[in-house]
């Protein structure tokens, strides 16, 4: 059996390789610009026109779809991504299994209904079709000839006019591949004392997060620090929710984690009955004094 990979990351191209290389015997990796070193038997490698977006390789997607004729697809689940792997799944008339954790042997397990519960599902068609979270395929090693081929590009039919663009503020820290994170959350008042989570982050050697308010309602950080159900999935070893009060649409994207520390200064906070650690207290009061013991 064929697998073909697509990722937008090089991080991501390495870890779904490697899974892939459990899942069939010949692993083709779909890249859009430089693949990572011996990931895969194959690189079909593609370059976006300058003005095009990303979601418009679709057609070429299709197009090495139809000449490989896998058997599995494993893809990043990235809003490009997941954009493309859609209208793959309508050319092949089928589904995806979206946001997959861990391959069994009776399928594929992912979370539905929001978070609030799993499933196990196997496909029943000619193909499988899977976007998988970070972290399925931890430890894992890639490996393949890399052998390079070039894929013409395949203007859609009815492309997408791009407007305006500006580059996302980094930063800094790949939260995907960072053991702690500190996630910040409405008991923050002002956007000044968020210095007081970056401290703590710092002083843990960890990365900056966040619930989705502080990305979409005060606009304090970029929209790439939001986790939750339709943001960041992440499982480090520590996760710290400050300010956060725990509902599930943002624990969907932290409940993975290998310890959970919650701060929050409402003892009825629904994010003490899903933490490992809770400390009731405001965070203004509560941060400083967890630097200065670290």
């Amino acid at each position: 059996m064929k697998a073909l990979v697509i990722a937008e990351r090089a991080d991501a191209a390495r870890e779904l390789a490697a899974g892939a290389r459990t899942l069939a015997d010949e692993v083709v990796l779909f890249s859009f610009g430089e693949a990572p070193a011996a990931v895969a038997d194959k690189v079909v490698s593609i370059a976006v026109p300058e003005g095009a977006v990303l979601d418009d390789a679709a057609d070429t997607v299709i197009a090495v779809f139809d000449a490989e004729q896998p058997g599995i697809v494993v893809a990043e689940p990235t809003r490009h991504v997941k954009t493309i792997v859609g209208k793959l799944a309508a050319h092949a008339g089928t589904s995806v299994v979206t946001d997959v954790m861990a391959f069994e042997d009776a399928g594929a397990r992912s979370m539905y209904f929001g978070g609030v519960a799993e499933r196990v599902q196997k496909p029943v068609g000619g193909v499988a079709l899977y976007t998988v979270a970070p972290g399925a395929f931890e430890g894992l090693e890639a490996s393949g000839a890399n052998v390079l081929e070039e894929a013409a590009w395949v203007a859609p039919a009815n492309p997408v006019k791009l407007l305006d663009s500006k580059p996302i503020e980094k930063s800094g820290v790949d939260l995907f591949k960072a053991d702690a994170v500190v996630a910040a959350g409405r008991g923050f008042a002002e956007e000044a004392d968020l210095d007081l989570a970056r401290a703590l982050a710092d002083k843990l050697g960890g990365g900056l997060a966040c619930s989705r308010p502080l990305t979409e309602g005060v606009n304090w950080l970029p929209t790439e620090l939001y986790v939750g159900v339709s943001g960041l999935m992440l499982s480090p070893k520590v996760y710290v929710a400050a300010g956060i009060s725990g509902q599930m649409q943002h624990m969907v994207g932290c409940n993975r984690s290998g310890a959970m520390f919650a701060i929050n200064k409402d003892k009825n906070a629904p994010v003490f009955k899903q933490c490992d650690y809770g400390l009731i207290g405001d965070v203004k009061d509560v941060l400083p004094k967890l630097v200065a013991a670290l």
